[in-house]
């Protein structure tokens, strides 16, 4: 028998065709088949929201290659990824390929291994019509709401804008915080620091002053800290009490997607596009020397913190032999996933606990291991026994002042031995050791001295903390959080400022506009009730036609309001006027977007139709005219450099040029694939270089 298996990626076809071996053809779909076409809005409103579905545009020719395999074929599985948008792949496939619905063509693979593959191809089912209207529900809602509200603010602001069910509420977010940062008035504070020894002991520790006379000090200015100061020369410091304890610092949990991206963002400055790239590659399978080719990691898109029996015992395993008992709990330890967590699959972990990162490191790239590294690490860890720390606390008494010292010291490593999560604000450590001190000690005092502080504001977003925030506050989902970042980003909403997201003031008056007019769009428990309502349909607790009735309802009536409010209304950034003079009339030319994107243009049109290019000034020049080299911008957007004397000189190249000079001839530099520098005059200098690596 001629058995066919449809999946998403080529690499994933691959690595399964070669488990399942011969009598098996298995073909990768691309992602999706059939989709509602991008020219029109493709839901019919009259018709109960309707969806008309079409064809990608481009896999006409792959669809009817498809039915003639299938129709070759003995039987059919749809092995499409195991979330709600392969589930709804799969709908698509059996629809096109004209598969009875009710038989049971379905598989997912968790993990693409020998093990994954035929734990998946022996327990087939049916299509679960329930995950697909919930995948349906959200595509619809977001094609409504996309397609009604983007020409709407595009029609009020700029051309080619769009606004999105959950984009919008990401942006009020930072555009929210960014109002706070504003809005914060620094208030100044002192502190009072002192280092101290015990003698004979040399080890000098740090105390903060506290209270005075038994009510904590808040000390406002320097004034207050001097006299302070004063009051203390010449006393003794005397060590009033020595409170010890202990305290068990516990493993985080095993990675999901959400907190994988904000891990790899805080450690390893991965963005979130950037992470999921490496993860998908874990996960489809990778050539691992003797091991051959194997999926490394289970599905990356969860938000689920189950892990199977199977797994827990295999890295257990690893950790008695590695570590050694005591670093095993005795009880095992079960995360609790959140309440509306679809569980459906694990955690993200590794397939093989006991494939160390460093013993496949030299088949991965350098993306791919640092990426299962954090994934081994988190997994092993969060099996292993907690973090034992011994705390000390001690009071210091000088003239009714108290001085407070706090820190620990480690009784047992437990899973920090391996790896311990890293915050955002890390650089707040833990207080060190204290040498040895018993109460009625007189210290020696080393220094002490004021310091002035200001209250800081709220710290801006960064992608880490932003799908930290949209996840807590119930706004997307795991599929959907580098999208989300993603478009906003490429449209210009907010930008980056190292690794914080700044809000542009294009992004702001979008926002604004929003939260004036169609208010339920950015508010963010509107949201998250909506998210929620979405999630009871995977579940069949919710009709997926009434859900999108109800949402499009409470959307639609706000924005006919808005169109009628604001007839004629046009809000002008201030972002788009340029210091660039118009040659023809004397005016400030200003910034238009068209088919192929930004270009200047007169603000005095139609009496004036002057427009001309943006131009990109580099530090190079021109070496065959001494000109400016300028980037330039293909019909697609790829960016070339020319010479600004365009067409008097013809200089063209597609290669970088650098700030450096060549140190034969003295031209521009620029930079060639492979990293490296040449100059660009061949014939008489031919200097070439390798060039540093851009951090």
């Amino acid at each position: 028998m001629s058995k066919l298996v449809i999946v998403e990626s080529p690499a994933k076809a691959k690595n399964i065709k070669g488990y399942l071996g011969r009598g098996y053809d298995v073909i990768a779909s691309m992602g999706h088949v059939r989709d509602l076409p991008s020219h029109r809005l493709s839901v019919d409103i009259d018709n109960d929201f309707e969806p008309k579905y079409s064809i990608i545009k481009g896999k006409e020719n792959f669809v009817s290659e498809l039915k003639k395999k299938a129709e070759a074929s003995d039987y059919v599985y749809l092995a499409t990824d195991p979330d709600r948008e392969g589930e709804a792949i799969s709908w698509h496939l059996a629809t096109i390929l004209g598969l009875d619905m009710k038989e049971k063509n379905r598989v997912t693979f968790n993990e693409i291994t020998k093990h994954g593959v035929t734990v998946g191809m022996e327990n087939p089912r049916q299509i679960d019509t329930d995950l697909v209207d919930a995948q349906q529900a959200r595509r619809i809602l977001d094609r409504l709401i996309g397609y009604k509200l983007s020409p709407f603010i595009s029609q009020k602001i700029r051309k080619g804008l769009s606004a999105g069910r959950v984009q919008s509420v990401a942006l009020r977010i930072i555009v929210d915080r960014e109002e706070e940062i504003r809005a914060f008035v620094p208030e100044e504070y002192w502190s009072i620091d002192a280092k101290f020894t015990n003698p004979p002991s040399r080890k000098v520790f740090s105390a903060a002053i506290y209270s005075k006379d038994g009510e904590k000090l808040k000390i406002t200015d320097k004034k207050q800290s001097d006299g302070i100061l004063s009051e203390l020369e010449n006393a003794e410091y005397t060590v009033s009490s020595v409170k010890k304890g202990s305290r068990k610092k516990s493993p985080t949990p095993p990675f999901i997607t959400s907190t994988l991206q904000q891990e790899a963002s805080r450690r390893l400055s991965f963005q979130g596009r950037r992470t999921m790239r490496a993860a998908q590659e874990l996960y489809e399978g990778v050539s691992v020397g003797e091991l051959g080719t194997v999926g490394l990691i289970t599905y990356m898109r969860t938000d689920s913190l189950r892990i199977s029996e199977e797994a827990r015992a295999m890295g257990n395993d690893y950790i008695v032999k590695t570590y050694g008992e005591k670093y095993l709990p005795k009880k095992p330890r079960y995360y609790k996933s959140r309440s509306n967590v679809q569980d459906g699959h694990e955690a993200i972990r590794p397939t093989m606990p006991n494939v160390t990162p460093d013993s496949v490191k030299a088949y991965l790239s350098a993306d791919q291991y640092k990426i299962y590294k954090l994934v081994w690490e988190r997994f092993i860890a969060s099996l292993m026994e907690s973090c034992l720390q011994e705390t000390m606390r001690i009071e210091i008494d000088a003239n009714g002042y108290i001085f407070v010292a706090t820190g620990y010291t480690v009784k047992f490593d437990g899973f920090t031995a391996l790896y311990e999560e890293k915050n955002d604000d890390d650089d707040q450590d833990g207080a060190a050791a204290l040498p040895p001190i018993a109460k009625g000690d007189v210290l020696k005092l080393k220094s002490i001295l004021g310091n002035q502080h200001f209250t800081q504001p709220p710290a801006r977003y960064t992608e880490a903390s932003l799908i930290k925030a949209l996840e807590e506050n119930g706004v997307g989902r795991p599929s959907t959080y580098v999208t989300i970042t993603s478009t906003i980003l490429d449209r210009e909403y907010v930008k980056r400022d190292g690794k914080q997201f700044v809000p542009t003031e294009l992004g702001e008056v979008v926002t604004n506009l929003l939260k004036e007019r169609i208010p339920n769009i950015v508010n963010i428990k509107y949201t998250s009730k909506m998210e929620e309502d979405l999630d009871k349909i995977d579940s069949g607790e919710k009709d997926y036609k009434e859900m999108i009735r109800l949402y499009y309802d409470d959307f639609e009536k706000p924005l006919e309001k808005a169109k009628d409010a604001m007839k004629g209304v046009k809000i002008k950034l201030s972002e788009d006027e340029t210091d660039v003079i118009c040659e023809k009339c004397g005016r400030n030319m200003v910034v238009k977007y068209g088919r192929y994107g930004k270009f200047l243009a007169c603000p005095g049109y139609p009496e004036c139709q002057n427009t001309k290019p943006i131009v990109f000034k580099t530090s190079a020049k021109c070496p065959e005219c001494g000109g400016d080299v300028i980037e330039k911008k293909t019909k697609r957007g790829t960016s070339f450099y020319g010479c600004s004397n365009y067409p008097k000189c013809n200089f063209m190249t597609w290669d970088m040029p650098t700030d450096e000079v060549c140190p034969q001839c003295g031209k521009s530099l620029f930079r060639r694939r492979g990293n490296e520098l040449y100059c660009p005059d061949t014939e008489g200098c031919g200097f070439t270089k390798k060039g540093e690596r851009k951090k």
